[in-house]
């Protein structure tokens, strides 16, 4: 059997995403992936509570410290993020993973951490709740309920999509739509919770989807048929 797929998983929060992956592997659904390092940029996410109760490595990397390196100008904080983000792509590199898990991580990626991990062959994923191309950002899934209350639109969604300098426009590796349902999504906090669990399933659909990619790229390398 091939050796597991290294991954680093990334996060900010309460890592149910990341609890998903971790399931699926231990109950052998991802059996062809490891996760070698889940890495946070919050001292306080639970996350890193689920990957220590899982006996996975962590890493919390903080930007304020290299802020603090800095003048409080756009300037400053523009090399504060770029000093950030190279050594983040050091700390992550130093795993040699094969691919990178951005699951509800709250820091927009520079080309100082995205050109080095492109460098060395490294595959970056990131998890967004909404359609490609619709609600790039922070608070998608509130932007895009308001927007349906407005009666703009009819349905949202979740993406698996590689990760790119352009925010949330890497090519999607998955997406599933949610239709909004008159009555059941009129509460913005159930609705959330309804779109949590559709990540839930994209998120460990998306990343096996990748998984075998790089085995397949694996096996061409190699020569295997």
């Amino acid at each position: 059997m091939d050796d597991p797929v290294r991954l680093t998983v990334l996060i900010s929060g309460n890592g149910s995403n990341l609890q998903a992956v971790i399931d699926k592997i231990q109950s052998g659904e991802l059996a062809n992936a490891k996760i070698v390092r889940v890495l946070s940029n919050r001292k306080d996410a639970f996350g890193l509570e689920r990957a220590k109760r899982a006996n996975i490595p962590t890493t919390y990397h903080n930007l304020v410290k290299y802020k603090k390196r800095h003048a409080p100008t756009p300037e400053g904080v523009q090399a504060a993020r770029e000093e950030y983000d190279a050594e983040l792509a050091r700390l992550v590199l130093e795993d040699a993973p094969e691919l990178v898990v951005c699951l509800g991580f709250m820091h927009v990626l520079s080309t100082k951490f995205l050109q080095p991990l492109e460098d060395a062959k490294v595959k970056i994923i990131n998890l967004h709740p909404a359609l490609p191309g619709a609600f790039n950002g922070t608070h998608a899934i509130e932007r895009a309920h308001a927007a349906w209350k407005a009666g703009a639109i009819d349905k949202t969604g979740v993406m698996i999509h590689h990760v790119i300098s352009e925010v949330d426009m890497g090519q999607p590796v998955l997406v599933r739509e949610i239709p909004f349902v008159k009555g059941e999504d009129d509460d913005l906090m159930s609705f959330e919770q309804k779109v949590h669990q559709v990540e839930w399933g994209a998120v460990v659909e998306g990343v096996g989807i990748v998984i075998r990619e790089i085995l397949q790229t694996r096996a061409k390398g190699s020569g295997a048929a």
